[in-house]
């Protein structure tokens, strides 16, 4: 999995982590330091460091695959896409009926996309 995947999974699961994964985990993605400076911000082994990550990293995977949480979301939020570029194409019709139902389409799809 690439960081852009674990960083979606974290932001799904990771309040189900302890304070120890967490730190772990966001000075590694989001301020991308390495496992060495990790170690000494946190006074442990860079092994220790490497091994919270490991663990982290599969219980987000496990999380995921056992909820599918992250999947359907993006799943959602790429239907409502499609959704959204096929209402808009239909709101420019001339028949006015078409067009009204064309923008309730587009408002609704919006509402999915927050």
């Amino acid at each position: 999995m690439d960081t852009l995947e674990m960083v979606l999974l974290y932001d799904y699961y990771g309040d189900l982590l302890t304070d120890r994964q967490k730190e772990c985990f966001e000075m590694r993605y989001y301020q991308d330091l390495s496992l060495g400076e990790i170690a000494a911000e946190l006074g442990i082994s860079r092994q220790g460091v490497h091994d919270n990550l490991s663990r982290t990293e599969a219980l987000l995977r496990n999380m995921e695959a056992k909820t599918g949480c992250a999947g359907r979301d993006q799943a959602c939020r790429k239907a409502a896409k499609a959704i959204l570029g096929a209402a808009r194409q239909l709101a420019v019709s001339a028949d006015i009926s078409v067009s009204n139902l064309a923008q309730q389409i587009i408002d609704a799809a919006r509402d999915l996309e927050e």
